[in-house]
């Protein structure tokens, strides 16, 4: 190794250990040996001592044995640092450092509680979100095992300017990697230059803000290897295998920007360790032809060069599908939000009508590639506007049938999620959508969500379609006419799961298609209980499955009965746990008092117990106005559409309303007294074939609505008036 990087990386080591252990020193002064150490809600303790030494630190007192083995994988204070050459002895002092860092920064966290955010992405006063909590290494760990993510880079410092760091933000982007930032150069910081530039940080766009000193540093290298134990099944204290997998699985490098000192050429040397390679922008001595790869340390990179010499060195491949849009394009926008003062457009959610249909045509009624539009345009509005939006999907294919229609109908919410700049949420006729002012800006219209669903259907469904066609409308008439002949689809499609019951079906499918906005909700779709979403039934669900076995739509075998008044299996459970990342352990499928069912924001309706009515209500998501809950539905998916168990509150479709393991738990429909007027006659001949079947055909008569109250003291007395079964039932809490 060269003998100035060598020199170099030992004294930055030195110093790194040398000033921690001051720290740990003084914090000791003020606090008890005992007092408890750590990352907040992480397991495997400070996950790079734990991983690679076997160590558990939970308390001050633990740090003390960890400290010693620092000093001593150091070289000798009689050494000097320029007579180290070795690299042996370099990646030791590298690990030495790394260790020093996890331990300050867990010191930081316990004199600093707040000097981090501790969520997902930055609040409006602080940009810098510390480590990952499991929640969010469960959710974005897994994408670096099955190949969503190919990899992370770490940046630590700043670019010359915010253009450069934009553009190299953009490309990390746009290639599907993490971007991991600490540090600064020169008083600028990375992050804060993207900040500055209005771009938005976050684990959700994949610019990932972990602190503003270098010592932050440590939380990429502990992201990196809690995934080798979560995942991976590595044992801790096996620095051997865990190396192995960082350098086979995860695909990494560190990206220094600005004049490197000494304690950054300590964190690659801890870097070297883990097989990530190091590419800066400043020039460094190269090392020694023979040690290692000639591709571990590149410097003096150009930055329009950067990203992909970065990407070949670590040997990271991504095929990128050209999409024709004029925005960024990728999974690392899809939870991206386009917020109030950030719109240009937006179409349905409430505001107005807007729908989504897949259909299943002929082949020769279909030109591949034809995408029309009929009416107003993005170009054709003023910013703020609002527009009816009618998206409509034709297919053809040989193999292509009515059972896949609706899951290529459900693809259009993540496929329009990729686009940088557009927002989408729901689905058939309860969809909704926002043009960000940026995307507009750079061009991008309504015909390019043809573009999209042309391209990315071709490319994930290839197996099945062979043409496609797109009809976008914005005309209220037109929009009106095509939601009206999509709800017969609908219910044609709903009725095909008829007949089929919970008991006499072993295996339940799961959804997790909305984890980019709620990563611990976790559906499961049963022959009797619909997604929340209202887009997927069983039988959807298993096609979806048949289409892609590695999908969001897995086989789940419900197991040995648990409760089956309540609806728990053990093998359920099992599922839920692990896909939740551990965040829910168990729900019940038939209760809305007892652990129900996680929530997402897409469900189509949301019920809420009414202690005073005995009862329950349901609201649906195009009803804009109070419940008697005391919530609007916006309020109410706010509220408990985070991928969370709420006992009292359950989201769910509106075909569920009518099924018969609807809050089964506690009676089912004849705990129903509040639902909108428009809800009523949208399921009015489903839900009074079922009320016949509980001995009370006119049940939906006694069921108030808005124009009966919206608070339970305005509903109670024409409930008492019109003898609703609800109040002869037994106290529901």
């Amino acid at each position: 190794m060269s003998k100035t990087v060598a020199e170099a990386a030992i004294k930055g080591a030195r110093n790194i250990v040398n000033a921690s252990y001051e720290v740990y020193k003084q914090t000791l002064v003020t606090n008890c040996p005992d007092t408890a150490v750590g990352f907040p809600n992480t397991a495997y303790f400070l996950p790079v001592i734990y991983g690679i030494l076997g160590i558990q630190v939970e308390k001050l007192s633990d740090m003390g044995m960890v400290f010693d083995k620092c000093f001593k994988m150091l070289p000798p204070p009689e050494v000097n640092a320029e007579d180290v050459t070795e690299l042996g002895a370099v990646l030791e002092a590298g690990l030495s450092t790394l260790f020093a860092e996890e331990m300050l920064e867990a010191l930081r966290y316990l004199s600093q509680p707040e000097y981090y955010t501790n969520t997902e992405d930055p609040t409006p006063d602080n940009i810098w979100l510390g480590a990952a909590d499991d929640i969010i290494l469960r959710k974005r760990g897994v994408e670096f095992v099955d190949g969503t993510a190919p990899g992370f880079a770490a940046i630590i410092g700043a670019a010359p300017d915010n253009a450069a760091a934009e553009s190299i933000a953009a490309e990390l982007q746009q290639k599907n990697l993490y971007t991991f930032m600490c540090g600064e150069s020169q008083g600028k910081r990375f992050a804060k230059q993207l900040a500055d530039a209005d771009v938005e940080l976050g684990w959700t766009p994949r610019l990932v803000s972990f602190g503003d000193e270098a010592t932050a540093a440590i939380f990429a290298f502990g992201f990196a290897v809690r995934v080798a134990l979560s995942f991976g099944n590595i044992e801790p204290g096996n620095r051997a295998k865990l190396f192995e997998y960082s350098q086979e699985r995860i695909k990494a490098f560190i990206m220094p920007l600005g004049d490197i000192s000494d304690e950054w050429y300590a964190n690659a040397a801890g870097a070297l360790n883990f097989g990530f390679p190091i590419i800066a922008d400043k020039s460094v001595l190269p090392i020694l032809p023979g040690v290692e790869s000639v591709d571990s340390v590149l410097a003096g990179i150009p930055y329009s060069r950067i990203v992909s010499k970065a990407m070949d060195a670590r040997g990271i491949k991504v095929n990128v599908t050209k999409v024709p849009v004029p925005v960024a394009y990728g999974p690392a926008y899809e939870g991206e939000r386009v917020r109030g003062e950030q719109i240009y457009l937006e179409c349905g959610g409430g505001r107005t009508q807007m729908v989504e249909l897949v259909t299943t045509a002929k082949m020769d009624d279909v030109t591949d590639g034809k995408i029309e539009l009929f009416g107003q345009d993005v170009s054709d509005m003023p910013e703020g506007s609002r527009l009816p939006l009618a998206i409509v999907v034709e297919a053809a294919g040989h193999k292509m049938n009515e059972d896949y229609e609706p899951i290529l109908e459900r693809q259009i919410h993540h496929l329009l999620n990729y686009a940088q700049g557009v927002m989408h949420i729901g689905q058939r006729d309860i969809a909704w959508l926002r043009i960000g002012k940026s995307a507009a800006a750079k061009g991008f219209s309504l015909k390019h969500i043809g573009s999209i669903l042309h391209a990315k259907l071709h490319q994930d469904f290839g197996g099945i379609v062979d043409k496609i066609q797109i009809k976008l409308y914005t005309t209220p008439e037109k929009v009106a006419e095509i939601s009206r002949q999509s709800k017969k689809i609908y219910t044609k499609r709903d009725e095909r799961i008829e007949g089929m019951t919970d008991e006499n079906t072993e295996t339940f499918y799961s959804c997790t298609l909305c984890q980019s906005f709620a990563p611990s909700h976790v559906c499961i779709v049963s022959p009797e209980r619909t997604g929340l979403c209202g887009a997927y039934n069983w039988m959807d669900c298993r096609a979806s499955n048949e289409i892609n076995n590695i999908g969001p739509n897995q086989p789940v075998n419900k197991g040995a009965v648990i409760d089956a008044k309540l609806g728990q299996w053990s093998g359920i459970n099992q599922f839920v746990e692990k896909t939740s990342g551990g965040v829910v352990s168990h729900y019940n499928l038939y209760s809305i008092i007892y652990d129900p069912m996680t929530t997402c924001g897409c469900c189509e309706c949301i019920s809420a117990i009414l202690p005073l009515c005995n009862g329950v209500m349901t609201v649906n998501r195009e009803h804009t106005g109070m419940t008697p809950c005391g919530m609007k539905f916006t309020t109410l998916a706010g509220t408990i559409g985070g991928g969370i168990t709420t006992p009292g509150f359950l989201g769910h479709s509106k075909y569920n309303i009518t099924q018969r393991k609807f809050i089964s738990a506690e009676d089912s429909l004849l705990r129903l007294v509040w639902m909108p007027k428009s809800l009523k006659e949208e399921i009015r001949e489903r839900f009074n074939a079922r009320a016949a079947e509980l001995g009370v055909p006119d049940l939906l008569e006694r069921i108030a609505d808005e124009s009966v109250g919206t608070t339970e003291e305005e509903i109670l007395p024409f409930l008492e008036e019109k003898q609703h079964p609800a109040l002869t039932l037994e106290p529901l809490i």
